[in-house]
């Protein structure tokens, strides 16, 4: 089953959402962030210039905490970033 754009932002949002809600989060769940984005990008389906601009910021951060000593710090030094980009997905109008 493939996901749609709808369906992986929703994830993308729930993976973040869960990241400042417990102020952790696992190798696999940064990888998934990264596969989402890659995704996302690859299909040049989103066509809000916001979310275009952040993905990338997005990607950034599976990749940094996948390999991070400590998760929450890394969670915690990101916070207002996650914020962002949780209102910059719940404000993208899918065609």
């Amino acid at each position: 089953m493939t996901l749609t754009i709808h369906d992986q932002l929703m994830l993308l949002h729930d993976i973040l959402s869960e990241h400042t809600e417990d102020c952790t989060g696992e190798i696999a769940e940064y990888q998934q962030i990264k596969r989402l984005v890659q995704a996302m990008m690859a299909k040049n389906s989103i066509t809000d210039e916001q979310l275009l601009q952040l993905l990338p910021e997005i990607y950034n951060y599976g990749r940094q905490g996948e390999i991070a000593q400590n998760s929450p710090e890394h969670i915690t030094t990101n916070k207002e970033n996650i914020v962002n980009w949780m209102n910059a997905i719940n404000n993208v109008h899918l065609e």
